[in-house]
């Protein structure tokens, strides 16, 4: 690799382009002439700030949110086009001669309110997840609720580091099965749950067991769970109703009305819906898969904060790296709650378009300059 065209991170030694201002990774600034760039400012100071971290990340549950919705709007009023053109095109298939001046290119009324019940069922879905979002992702899960006498390592871990953080105790929550992982999840850190394998009870110290409790901390303080709940519970929708009108293209396809010979154009409106289907959740997934990484970062280095011990999450880290495997509640809406994905462990030279998780190696090697450096 030619060194005048990538720049090594001073802080993870992520190879960057010789271009780039900032770290893909870990956000480290690569070029301190341009740290006071007013763009790059803001970068360090979320990078840097806890409260500036949690204020982005509110703005992006509602970025999030608006995108989101604006799919599923597309999707409905694509599906309203196609039902009234199938409803309302001249039957050629019965030997009807066509009205020469029909066409399908028009502004669909139907359209209009297929967009809208998906945009009201969008935000009712929403709304749900800010209501009961945790509940939800918690039963996906399979994870049950322990009482306050029950397990008494993990729910003295789990206050010590409310205490730390200086927030309400979450709900803590176990999940019966041998796999090691953890993730925390709820609309508010007065609403938090943190939730944690059975594996990971047997397997982890008390030290390190408080590195991941208070990675999934630092994911309540800096607001990661709103975000990450919405988008669990917006993908499925889009997922659900996309299958949805591939299915009835799969059943329905071939008995269309509107011209067997494509002249009225109804066959290309068909297309696009076909096409926006099968791209939707492709679409939905990038966006789910863009939680920012740099979010793992941050709560690595929150835990570092609350628990004023790098060791302990890097050793819990480098257990999970080798352990980490999938088991019955998880599943790829929630891959992206856990402190590692259950799925696959992601390489330094996994696409950063598909990657749900920063490469644990390089979380470590963070972690250890946060120790060098006394934290």
């Amino acid at each position: 690799m030619a060194s005048s065209l990538v720049v090594t991170c001073p802080e993870c030694g992520t190879y960057n382009s010789a271009s780039a201002s900032l770290c893909r990774q870990c956000g480290a600034v690569l070029k301190a002439e341009r740290a006071q760039r007013p763009r790059i400012r803001k970068k360090l100071l979320r990078r840097t700030d806890f409260l500036a971290a949690a204020r982005a990340n509110r703005a992006n549950t509602r970025r999030l949110v608006l995108i989101l919705v604006a799919v599923a709007c597309l999707l409905g009023y694509l599906i309203g086009w196609n039902a009234q053109i199938y409803a309302q095109a001249p039957a050629h298939a019965y030997g009807q001669a066509a009205r020469p001046e029909w066409s399908p290119w028009f502004f669909s009324a139907w359209g209009t309110a297929g967009a809208a019940i998906l945009a009201g069922i969008s935000l009712v879905w929403t709304a749900i997840a800010f209501k009961a979002g945790d509940r939800i992702v918690m039963r996906m899960t399979g994870a049950r609720q322990i009482g306050a006498d029950e397990v008494p390592v993990l729910n003295n871990v789990v206050e010590e580091m409310a205490i730390a953080a200086g927030l309400p105790k979450p709900r803590v929550y176990v999940i019966d099965t041998p796999a090691l992982n953890a993730f925390a999840t709820g609309m508010s850190p007065a609403h938090a749950s943190i939730a944690v394998t059975q594996g990971l009870l047997d397997t982890l110290n008390r030290e390190e067991l408080q590195g991941v409790v208070g990675h999934e901390m630092g994911h309540v303080v800096n607001w990661d769970i709103r975000y990450a709940t919405a988008v669990t519970v917006l993908v499925g929708l889009i997922a659900l109703v996309s299958d949805g009108v591939l299915r009835s293209f799969y059943y329905g396809g071939g008995r269309r009305r509107g011209g067997r010979d494509g002249r009225d154009g109804g066959g290309l409106v068909a297309i696009l819906l076909l096409v926006f289907a099968l791209l939707a959740p492709l679409v939905a997934k990038l966006v789910q898969m863009a939680i920012s990484r740099q979010r793992e970062f941050l709560a690595d280095a929150t835990s570092v904060r609350l628990t004023r011990n790098a060791q302990g999450l890097i050793s819990a880290l480098e257990k999970l790296e080798t352990s980490a495997q999938p088991f019955d509640g998880a599943n790829r809406a929630t891959q992206h709650l856990f402190i590692v994905n259950p799925f696959r462990n992601f390489s330094e030279k996994a696409s950063a378009l598909l990657a749900t998780h920063p490469p644990l190696q390089r979380r470590i090697e963070r972690l250890r300059n946060l120790g060098a450096k006394g934290y």
